[in-house]
């Protein structure tokens, strides 16, 4: 058994609440857990739904310690076993004796106990026990514990934003590339742009690129892919940003493999803190799966029936496959375009129970000389307010922390917008 223990103290004050985020996909290895009570079963259960936890293989097993022990007489340990147990004093010390007499060396072992006790926990420590939680523990307690135990601290992982529209058209790569473009200057953070629409994708049009290669190249050959080969393929928009262009062509058709997918987005998150995931509004397997496994979600929509429709069945999904994360982000575009009726602002995120963060009117000047030039809008017009609020996106989706949320654009809004493109003109 693995001799690193960290104590799990209740009311550890150094991050009691730690954001979903930040705690690192487990990689993929073998758990066994056995459960006393229905609850810590439930939270088992619970966890291995979870995205963090989606390469693990955990088998469940319903005993003790005594039962762990009878069976891995005749079966090999996993890669991990967690065990529930309300066993202390000399009884826990002669179950663990007996049990580490089955254990291979190489299994990390987690035990859940009822006893808040310094001396159990030296007691652990001395029998090579790897963690030691004060139960009751929830899920999200026990995915961290896991992670931090096969996480390697000194590398860096990044995170993985995806944006999504509520329909074709709703504006979510302009969103997605002008949010990379924020984090990029803002934060002097480093950032890789992945243009995930094969046929029909923008990213190279907006950052004004050419690439000859791109993600193509890089999904055909997930088996020798790493940072150096990715390095090759990236195109360098700033000193911070970079991008994975899709080759934009009919040439192909772009059956995609949802391991490849997965492959191209783990290595990125190696090499950079940020890695904005570009999605088509198509919904495949691949697809579904990279939108339930992004660390955040940005889901832009037009104010429209058919984009409440879609928006709903989204966001209905992600709380349903993904109930310890937060709910997605909600950007609504192409506000008070000319002579469409819309939802009103505030109706449309009711109908959805999710607050707006960014709400953006409707500007063809703007977005339009942006478009045709390669730019970005906080190139084209860096005081104006959308530029404001792609830089308000940035800090929620790279958890620099809360913004104060932005009115609707109304009238005014409108109004001035118009006013800023007069001036501009």
């Amino acid at each position: 058994m693995n001799m690193n223990l960290a104590i799990e103290m209740p009311g550890h004050t150094e991050d009691p609440t730690p954001r979903t985020t930040d705690v690192r996909p487990v990689p993929r290895i073998s758990i066994h857990a056995f459960c006393e009570s229905p609850e810590f079963t439930a939270t088992i259960e619970i966890a291995t739904g979870d995205r963090r936890m989606a390469r693990a293989h955990v088998n469940i097993h319903h005993g003790k310690i005594t039962a762990a022990t009878e069976f891995y007489q005749s079966t090999a340990t996993p890669n991990l076993i967690i065990i529930e147990t309300r066993l202390i004093g000399a009884q826990l010390d002669a179950a663990l004796d007996a049990f580490a007499e089955v254990c291979d060396a190489s299994t990390k072992v987690i035990v859940v106990g009822y006893v808040n006790d310094v001396d159990v926990y030296r007691g652990l420590n001395n029998r090579g026990i790897s963690e030691y939680l004060v139960g009751p523990v929830d899920e999200m307690a026990m995915i961290q514990t896991i992670s931090n135990l096969y996480a390697d601290r000194t590398s860096q992982f990044g995170r993985a934003i995806a944006f999504i529209g509520g329909k074709g058209g709703a504006g979510s790569s302009m969103v997605a590339h002008n949010v990379a473009w924020a984090i990029a200057g803002h934060f002097d953070n480093d950032v890789m742009v992945a243009d995930l629409d094969l046929a029909f994708g923008t990213a190279g049009l907006d950052f004004n690129q050419d690439p000859t290669q791109g993600i193509v190249e890089a999904l055909g050959a997930p088996e020798r892919l790493d940072d150096v080969f990715l390095d090759r393929l990236l195109s360098r928009c700033s000193d911070h940003l970079s991008l994975l262009a899709a080759p934009a062509s009919l040439d192909w058709t772009y059956d995609l493999d949802e391991r490849a997918v997965d492959q191209v987005i783990d290595v990125a998150r190696n090499g950079v803190p940020a890695v904005v995931l570009d999605l088509p509004h198509v919904w495949t397997s691949w697809v579904k799966k990279t939108l339930l496994t992004a660390d955040e979600i940005v889901l832009t929509v037009e104010p429209d029936l058919a984009n409440l429709r879609n928006a709903k069945n989204i966001v209905d999904l992600l709380r349903q496959e993904r109930p310890t994360d937060a709910p997605p982000r909600l950007v609504v575009n192409k506000i008070g375009l000319a002579k469409r009726p819309e939802i009103n602002v505030e109706d449309f995120c009711a109908g959805l129970d999710l607050p707006w963060v960014a709400t953006i009117p409707f500007d063809a000047k703007l977005f339009g000389t942006a478009a045709n030039n390669g730019q970005m809008i906080a190139e084209a017009d860096p005081d104006s307010a959308v530029a404001e609020s792609f830089g308000q996106i940035a800090h929620l989706v790279t958890g620099r922390g809360q913004v104060k949320r932005q009115k609707p654009a109304g009238k005014l809004g409108q109004l001035m917008a118009s006013l800023r493109g007069a001036k501009n003109a």
